[in-house]
């Protein structure tokens, strides 16, 4: 097999050297959890060159402008013959920021990714997928500095990422929160550590929503309560001005279905988005555990007899991030502080939220700590 080794030193970009060692770590311990049955059909592991050279080049093309255009470019590391009807060009094109920079048009819109794979002269540009195999290393080009790297789990749906570069910080994503007895089967799910043969389960539409949500910009807020109880009722200020009556169930009834089922995929999509949507409307929007719209534009109010959330425990899982106690008025505005009193009062429900400078933070309280717990996830929904 041909190697992209031997061809230059360090990359001018300093974070692709830094980084890719531990990138290269990250991908071998999670190939390891590939059940055996699975690993012949997952994609090759790229080397720690491999790794340095593609965020180098991103990096440099994310930084140029074509036709004034920002480059927004997605890469594919994988050979022609693990794609699924890729689109092949007769001449390889050598990868270069350039060359990325001129593509970039053609694979700016999601699920269309630039292949890349070693050629006689170092990696190459070999057309465009629409498919990706389990653990395929992909890398995203999302601003000018701003990539994103991360791997396929082999279903539909949110990438695991890895790390994130901005300009020259590094944030690589920590695991360890996952281990704590009441972190959110959310977070776990976007940090990639499900059982692998739930990898090729339907969606996690929790983490669709949320991706959603974040993508309109406007800010906003979604309660999850338990669908065997009304007592969130209590938390909300009455009457409410939009309630689904009866409860809309459409994105339980696609799940219920199956992601096989035709046109299963597109509808499942335009439901997401369409609840997401919701979420820009002044006040929150309550969905039940099995995935039904209750309500949208709902103003949360302090329940009866408990006390004003005074304080939240706030962690990343990013490497090196600290865990702060701090009065929830510091996470942001109003959203925020409504959102950590509702997880307070209502112990068995999660509030997402969304600010329009794409931070999101999940609520949820904490047993373990007896407080609330604000989970910063932006990083890993890029």
């Amino acid at each position: 097999m041909p190697s992209s080794k031997n061809t230059s030193a360090v990359p001018a970009y300093a974070a692709a050297h830094k980084v890719a060692p531990r990138v290269h770590e990250h991908l071998l311990h999670h190939r390891r959890t590939l059940p055996d049955t699975g690993a012949t059909e997952a994609a090759p592991t790229p080397d720690v060159h491999d790794i340095e050279t593609l965020v180098d080049a991103a990096f440099w093309a994310s930084v140029r402008r074509e036709e004034g255009n920002i480059p927004t470019i997605s890469l594919a590391f994988l050979p022609p013959d693990q794609s699924v009807r890729p689109l092949l060009l007769e001449q390889p094109l050598p990868l270069s920021a350039a060359g990325l920079a001129r593509l970039g048009p053609a694979v700016e819109r999601p699920g269309i990714h630039l292949g890349v794979w070693r050629g006689p002269e170092g990696l190459q540009v070999w057309g465009l997928t629409w498919a990706v195999p389990a653990f395929c290393f992909v890398l995203e080009v999302i601003a000018p500095g701003l990539l994103v790297l991360k791997h396929g789990h082999g279903g539909a749906g949110k990438f695991v990422n890895v790390a994130v570069l901005e300009g020259e910080e590094v944030k690589l994503v920590d695991e360890r929160p996952s281990v704590l007895a009441d972190c959110p089967a959310l977070l776990t799910t976007l940090l990639g550590l499900d059982a692998p043969a739930a990898w090729s389960a339907a969606p996690n539409l929790l983490i669709e929503l949320a991706v959603s949500m974040r993508a309109h910009r406007r800010g906003g807020s979604m309660l999850v309560v338990p669908s065997d109880a009304a007592v969130w009722r209590a938390s909300i200020v009455h009457p409410i001005p939009y309630a689904a009556s009866p409860p809309f169930g459409e994105l339980g009834a696609l799940l219920h279905n199956g992601p096989g089922a035709p046109h299963a995929h597109r509808a499942l999509g335009r439901t997401v988005a369409a609840l997401a949507g919701l979420t820009a409307i002044d006040g929150a929007t309550v969905i039940n555990t099995r995935h039904e719209l209750l309500a949208f534009g709902v103003k949360i109010g302090r329940r009866d007899g408990q006390s004003r959330v005074e304080q939240v425990l706030v962690t990343e899982p990013i490497e090196g991030a600290v865990p702060l106690i701090v009065h929830p008025s510091e996470l942001g505005g109003t959203r925020h502080l409504s959102a950590a009193q509702f997880a307070q009062d209502q112990p068995d429900a999660l509030a997402l939220v969304a600010s329009q400078d794409g931070r999101f933070t999940v609520f949820a309280w904490s047993p373990c700590e007896e407080l609330v717990h604000a989970h910063r996830i932006d990083a890993l929904l890029l």
